[in-house]
This record gives C-alpha cells, structure tokens and sequence, in this order.
C-alpha cells in the first residue's frame, strides 16, 4: 500500500525549480513518485507518493536543499 504526502512549499516559479525539488525528493528512502503542482506565483504543492510514511523533518530538508521552504509544515 502507498501513502501520499502532500507538502506547499513556497519559491517556485519555474520548470527548473520543479525539477529540482523532484530530484531531491525522489532521493528520500521509499519514494516511489512525486509530483509538483507549480504555482508560480504563490504556494506550489507537492505531493510524495512513498511506501511508508515519510519523516517530515527529511521532506523539508530536501527541499531546502533544493533551495525551497516548505510552508506550513511537512
């Protein structure tokens, strides 16, 4: 069974910031698929389809690794 996670994350405004965050995301351990709803002139959503449930804390440190904050709380 998968589990989908759902995190906004605010600074997008590009493919390439989609593309970025996607990569680093799919490096998390269990992560099967992640897709990015951009919004690039507000809060983009992302939603992380992994095996088990993810650590939020790690959802939001690669995503600042990518150069985004997640909002909200992961």
């Amino acid at each position: 069974m998968s589990v989908n996670t759902t995190v906004s994350i605010s600074g997008m405004h590009c493919g390439h910031c989609v593309s970025s965050v996607t990569e680093e995301l799919q490096e998390l351990e269990g992560v099967q698929d992640v897709a990015v709803d951009l919004n690039k002139d507000g809060i983009s959503v992302a939603t992380i389809t992994s095996a088990s449930e993810l650590n939020p804390e790690e959802i939001s440190e690669a995503i600042a690794e990518a150069g985004y904050t997640v909002v909200g709380g992961a």
